[in-house]
């Protein structure tokens, strides 16, 4: 499994919008410069991000972008998403069939299992963090991912039980 550089640069522009003191946001330029990307890279990832709904355009000479809502109600699951898709989704098996029209696995499969388990404990995990979770210091949102990642655990045994 891969992250994209789509979600990792999109996340990281999602950081900066965030922690960004202008008023009017960031402009595609002051973001590009920020990041070390090309503005026309920043310019699709705003545009994936704009139209998930996490942020909005500000109008004038001096715009630029701000977070639609604030920073604890955007969602990573829902980022993430919108910038690359789901790690796995029930369509996936339709299209790695090998050679043939139908997976020769399509009845019994513990792979699909396996991606499905997968799926569901990362999605579990960026359901509960907020774009607010990602503007602490690296040690202090690394604590928070701990706790929320053993609650998870802990969830997922007591249902099993």
């Amino acid at each position: 499994m891969k992250i994209t550089a789509t979600e990792e640069y999109g996340i990281r522009v999602l950081i900066r919008i965030a922690s960004a003191q202008q008023e009017n946001g960031m402009s595609i330029p002051q973001l590009s410069e920020a990041e070390g990307l090309s503005e026309p890279h920043v310019a699709k990832l705003c545009r994936a991000l704009r139209m998930a709904g996490t942020i909005k355009s500000t109008p004038g000479a001096k715009g630029g972008y701000v977070l639609s809502k604030p920073a604890k109600e955007i969602i990573l699951n829902d980022v993430l998403i919108a910038l690359g898709g789901k790690l796995y989704d029930q369509g996936f098996c339709d299209t790695h069939t090998g050679i043939s029209n139908l997976c020769t696995h399509s009845i019994d499969c513990a792979t699909r299992s396996l991606w499905r388990m997968v799926q569901f404990s990362v999605e579990s995990l960026l359901a509960r963090l907020t774009l607010q979770d990602l503007l602490m210091h690296e040690k202090d949102a690394h604590l928070k991912m701990e706790t929320i990642l053993q609650r998870n655990i802990q969830d997922i045994v007591g249902s099993s039980r």
